[in-house]
């Protein structure tokens, strides 16, 4: 295909693309207008800008093809110029060598020249004529100088003519060498314009497509917002105890590309009270009656709780004067409020088994217990406890936990408003009070940070970990048999069994869907404090999956010990950058 051919089809693409970029451009709205025009709108956009990507591939495509060909044929080129440059030096040697041969030709030649001259002169017909009379012998003399005269003649003429020879193999050589730099630089030109055109032409494929992954993203946006779904919008927050696993760690140091998945939440059962929760709420100016309301629908009520408790490892002690002071479940540098519904709801836990007469464990089983802590408990605690002393909520089990990720199954969404929606994140009093598991990616084998990692130093995944994990969803959701029992973690070395390889995995899912092989972007459907839906876009296009099931494959086949903590539900992100 000639140059000006390739150079029209580069035209023809940058002509389409500067018909596209101010379409996509409005893809990037932050105010998402919900109406039925501004969704016929963006269904418009995104039909015009596929249609025009589809024809811009089509024309670029075959024009790639041809490119490589060239590049190719350039190569072969290069490489038989560079070979006769070699051949070229290798001659110009061998011509200098005849030159040092011929100059030793040429001194035979003067001196042949000089003798030749010098005989003729000497044996000139007077000199022969005058020694005829001496000599009788001359006409032996004369044909051995005709003899030697032709000798010297044919000596001086094959001397000329090896001279001609070099001298125009010399300027042969030298014609060929200044068309060979002629032609590399040529090539070397023409395959920098060709390198060119394909690095632009393919930069502007994937930009394209990025900017349809965008418009798609905001169309389905306008899709959740009708149905009740909703897209999660998370701040620049550094909160999690880690910072490779908090959001600001991952946006700043994660390589361009990379996805990390975040749990709201950490291991909770998400019923009762949220202590971070409650940590917010007295931030915000609650008591601990209005703490307690909010969680768990009632107010405290007197009870006559003294008397002795059953602790498993000590026997019998007082309830109220020793066992309520060692509950170690509530930081005593917390505030006030949130310490006093917190020994209320510490207190009416423990009340059922005084009551019943059973021993109560001393672990997060039951709830924590510190002798030390009794022996020895810190002001603040001593105070709420006292403060609260006989208080408890009657006709309800006061289970509780450290973090909920906004919400709770048993009072709902825990956030300022008491709604939901995108941006829930910001209202929810647990992020309010900090806690470092509200959005946190988990990577390590227990709740704290020195905990095993398998080697990991962050929780940061590839495309191509991404793919794996939709590769296992679709055969975990067709298949419980054989095939799902090798979908486990590929670090072996921190797990069991005999897990497929990634290209393995991809051939088993084909056949149920997957064979995914790359994730250009994703977009999360979350509703009332569950994942309901995750949908990637992947090298087969737009794939759709169920939050629990995406949550089963991932906790199953995520490396290390990279999991999605909570037990009984799905509510978590997936990061893109």
């Amino acid at each position: 295909m000639p140059l000006k051919k390739i150079f029209l089809g580069l035209i023809t693409i940058l002509t389409i693309s500067i018909f596209l970029f101010p379409l996509s451009q409005q893809a990037r709205s932050d105010t998402l207008d919900v109406s039925s025009d501004a969704y016929d709108k963006i269904t418009q956009e995104l039909s015009d800008l596929k249609d025009a990507l589809e024809k811009s591939v089509a024309a670029t495509k075959p024009l790639q093809s041809e490119l490589e060909r060239m590049k190719n044929q350039i190569e072969s080129i290069k490489t038989q110029v560079v070979q006769v440059e070699k051949d070229t030096e290798v001659k110009k040697q061998e011509i200098e060598k005849s030159y040092e041969s011929l100059e030793a030709k040429q001194r035979l030649v003067l001196h042949t020249i000089r003798d030749f001259y010098i005989k003729n002169y000497s044996e000139s017909p007077l000199s022969l004529f005058l020694s005829e009379v001496q000599n009788g012998d001359k006409t032996s003399q004369s044909i051995y100088q005709e003899i030697k005269t032709k000798q010297d003649q044919a000596i001086i003429t094959n001397i000329a003519l090896s001279i001609t020879d070099l001298e125009n193999k010399k300027q042969e050589l030298e014609k060929r060498q200044k068309w060979l730099v002629a032609t590399k630089t040529k090539l070397d030109e023409q395959s920098t314009k060709l390198d060119e055109i394909v690095t632009g032409a393919l930069a502007y494929q994937e930009e394209v497509s990025t900017k349809i992954a965008e418009l798609s993203e905001k169309q389905q946006a306008i899709i959740n917002a009708r149905s009740g779904s909703f897209t999660a919008t998370i701040g620049d927050s550094d909160l999690a105890d880690d910072i490779n696993a908090s959001i600001k760690g991952f946006r700043e140091s994660a390589p361009s590309g990379s996805f990390a998945i975040f749990s709201f939440g950490a291991y909770t059962h998400r019923k009762g009270m949220s202590q971070y929760g409650a940590y917010g709420r007295a931030n915000s100016g609650q008591d601990y009656k209005a703490i307690l309301n909010a969680y768990y629908g009632k107010e405290p009520v007197s009870k006559d709780t003294g008397g002795t408790i059953s602790v498993s490892g000590y026997g019998d002690i007082d309830f109220e004067g020793h066992y309520l002071l060692g509950i170690a479940e509530m930081p005593s540098s917390w505030p006030k409020e949130a310490l006093k519904a917190q020994a209320i709801a510490a207190r009416t836990y423990a009340y059922r088994y005084k009551e019943q007469g059973k021993a109560i464990c001393t672990n997060e089983a039951c709830q924590v217990f510190n002798s030390g802590k009794a022996d020895n408990p810190p002001d603040a605690w001593r105070q709420a406890v006292e403060e609260t002393k006989g208080q408890i909520l009657e006709d309800v089990t006061t289970f509780y936990s450290s973090t909920t990720g906004g919400y709770l199954s048993t009072s709902g969404w825990d956030t300022t408003d008491g709604g939901g929606g995108g941006n829930f994140s910001e209202k929810a009093y647990e992020k309010i009070a900090g806690s470092p598991w509200f959005y946190k990616a988990w990577y390590t084998k227990g709740y704290s940070v020195s905990s095993d990692k398998c080697g990991r130093a962050n929780p940061w995944l590839t495309s191509s970990d991404m793919a794996d994990f939709i590769n296992a969803a679709f055969v975990l959701n067709n298949n419980s048999g054989d095939e799902a029992s090798r979908i486990t973690p590929t670090t072996t070395s921190c797990w069991p069994g005999n897990p497929y390889s990634k290209d393995e995995l991809r051939q088993v899912s084909e056949k149920y869907g997957g064979g995914i092989s790359s994730v250009s972007g994703v977009t999360v459907l979350q509703g009332n404090g569950s994942t309901n839906e995750v949908v990637f876009q992947t090298n087969k296009g737009e794939k759709r999956i169920n939050g629990s099931n995406f949550k089963t494959a991932f906790n199953l086949r995520a490396p290390g010990y990279l999991s999605i903590p909570q037990s009984g539900f799905a509510f978590f992100n997936i990061e893109h950058k």
